[in-house]
């Protein structure tokens, strides 16, 4: 069930972010998807205002499209400010190393909690998995 979560959102390539900025919604393009001890994680930077946004708001929802289908996940971002993830998460985008390493006090890894996705298509009916 993850896993297939996971494979769907590494296909995609590019995936988007929606998060919170008090009232107003913020939707950015992400392509960062670990896993990591059966959790799905993504990563940022402490300093960006999307990491301001999930600490005063953890509520998220990812969206993206693949193969002539799309996902939606939605849930909630806690930051894990453990080294493991962000080796972890560095080691599989090892393009990220010039902007990140881990402990640099800016990279942060975040896993999805409480978290449900939705597979979609017109010529199918939705998938719902609860991660």
């Amino acid at each position: 069930m993850m896993n297939e979560v996971y494979e769907f959102l590494k296909k995609c390539g590019t995936y988007y972010l929606a998060t919170m900025d008090g009232e107003q919604p913020r939707v950015r393009p992400f392509g960062t998807i670990d896993l990591f001890e059966g959790k799905l994680y993504i990563q940022t930077g402490l300093k960006k205002d999307v990491a301001k946004q999930m600490a005063a708001n953890p509520k998220v929802e990812l969206s993206g499209m693949a193969e002539g289908k799309w996902i939606r996940v939605t849930g909630e971002a806690i930051h894990d400010d453990r080294i493991e993830p962000q080796e972890h998460m560095l080691d599989a985008y090892p393009s990220l190393k010039a902007m990140y390493q881990p402990g640099d006090g800016n990279t942060a890894v975040y896993y999805l909690n409480n978290a449900t996705a939705v597979i979609c298509s017109f010529t199918e009916p939705p998938k719902t998995y609860q991660l």
